[in-house]
């Protein structure tokens, strides 16, 4: 008869261990243990099944061009990488609310569409509630099926008689195995079961779509093997207090990683949106105002214009505030002591306030000039002209160091109508293939100020 022994597992990374630890040393995170009770198999070595796959050269594998298809999603097909490869696993995380199971259904709808079968498996809802969210997506669908379940036999038997060509998982955090005797969500069932994922879509070809919970630090829940085992993961990203949402891949084995799809949340689902910018900039005055500039960033590979508001007040405690939403802390503190000592902005009895308008979280370095010529114009009460756009990275020495996708960035702003661009002088830039812009460039932080701002009237 097989042995039964318990081990304690820690739920953030996976670490194992015969005794309880307050402190995992692996991830270091606390009070992360759970004792699980495992099976021990018998002494009898168990008899190894051998397939008859043999090796092959690698030129002499044909790959057909059948093996990607689309979700008639074309933001969602930007993100994959052309779309959904058939055999692979993909793993979609993000906040709850967020709005994984809609984009899902909304791209069960479109695969349908093509005769496709697909099977919904939803183990958080009852079949009832999810056509209830499919009534209001306008799901309809005669080759979707919804399936409500956690025993993970049981839609394996599922599998095998509806045969769907993709299978959407809803969450893998929910669904059990019976050979673990640990509870769903934890450490061993989540691997389990993603090991029975990757069985069915190998051998059986089938697509599988898996959706995973996220921790409050915004990690996705569960063992870190879960990502090293799956072919893509996407997270799901935006502001419960705004309408946007924001695609974007952490890995993918059949694509790149630097493409964001951008999406608006409406009554009756998720709408693309092929011109982020204007989405961004719609609510922008068009008069002058102090502190207020547009920079020319980049999501992915995809250049995207976004305001940055900034206030400069005098405070009347010993400390000044420093206040940013969109940018890292850090980064406004480095740019801040630039001003100071290299342009001679006194900021040290004044509060700084900046905020990235939309709540976009901005990341890359190319918006550091924007940052600080929206703070100095606050400061000075002067202000960058609407139609000009910023674009740079600031050193600590106060130069305008290059940034990348500089021709695309140019190319947004000549569409969307902005009449000039401040660049850095490092990038070489053939101003002839842009007729529609002025393009100004600049060595230092102060040439960048002095040749944008106009006193107000």
């Amino acid at each position: 008869m097989a042995k039964l022994k318990t081990k304690w597992i820690c739920q953030n990374c996976g670490y194992e261990t015969a005794k309880y630890l307050g402190k995992c040393p692996d991830c270091g995170q606390w009070n992360t243990f759970v004792e699980e009770v495992t099976e021990q198999s018998s002494p009898i070595q168990k008899k190894i099944v051998l397939n008859d796959i043999k090796p092959c050269l690698i030129n002499e594998i044909e790959v057909d061009n059948s093996i990607r298809f689309s979700t008639g999603i074309e933001e969602f097909d930007r993100v994959l990488g052309g779309g959904l490869v058939q055999g692979s696993i993909v793993l979609l995380a993000g906040d709850p609310g967020i709005g994984k199971s809609t984009i899902l259904l909304q791209t069960g709808k479109s695969i349908c569409k093509d005769g496709r079968k697909a099977l919904y498996v939803s183990a958080e809802e009852s079949a009832s509630q999810v056509k209830l969210r499919a009534q209001r997506l306008g799901v309809n669908s005669n080759s979707l099926y919804i399936y409500s379940q956690t025993n993970f036999d049981a839609i394996k038997q599922q599998i095998n008689e509806i045969k769907p060509e993709i299978l959407i998982i809803d969450s893998i955090q929910a669904v059990y195995s019976t050979d673990i005797t640990s509870s769903p969500g934890s450490v061993s069932q989540i691997r389990e079961c993603t090991n029975i994922l990757m069985d069915i879509a190998k051998n059986k070809n089938i697509t599988v779509v898996v959706i995973g919970h996220v921790t409050k630090e915004g990690n996705i829940a569960g063992p870190k093997v879960l990502e090293h085992m799956v072919d893509t993961v996407i997270y799901f990203e935006g502001d419960r207090y705004k309408s946007y949402r924001l695609l974007r891949c952490m890995k993918n084995r059949f694509g790149t990683t630097n493409e964001v799809g951008v999406f608006n949340m409406c009554d009756d689902g998720l709408h693309e949106i092929s011109n982020p910018s204007e989405m961004f900039l719609n609510e922008r005055t068009k008069n002058n105002t102090p502190g207020s500039v547009i920079i020319a960033t980049n999501e992915g590979t995809r250049p995207l214009l976004i305001e940055i508001q900034a206030l400069v007040g005098t405070t009347s405690y010993p400390s000044p505030r420093r206040v940013s939403n969109g940018i890292d802390y850090n980064r406004l503190l480095q740019i801040l002591a630039v001003l100071e000592k290299r342009i001679g902005l006194n900021l040290s009895k004044q509060d700084v306030y900046v905020n990235v308008i939309g709540g976009l979280e901005i990341d890359e370095p190319a918006a550091d000039l924007g940052v600080a010529l929206a703070v100095a114009t606050c400061a000075r009460d002067v202000c960058v002209s609407p139609d000009t756009v910023i674009v740079g990275e600031i050193g600590l020495s106060g130069e305008i160091r290059a940034v990348n996708n500089l021709d695309k960035r140019i190319k947004e702003a000549e569409k969307l109508g902005f009449k000039r661009i401040i660049v850095p002088a490092s990038n070489k830039i053939n101003k002839t293939e842009f007729k529609n812009i002025q393009i100004t460039e600049a060595e230092r932080l102060m040439d960048a100020i002095t040749s944008c701002i106009n006193r107000v009237e």
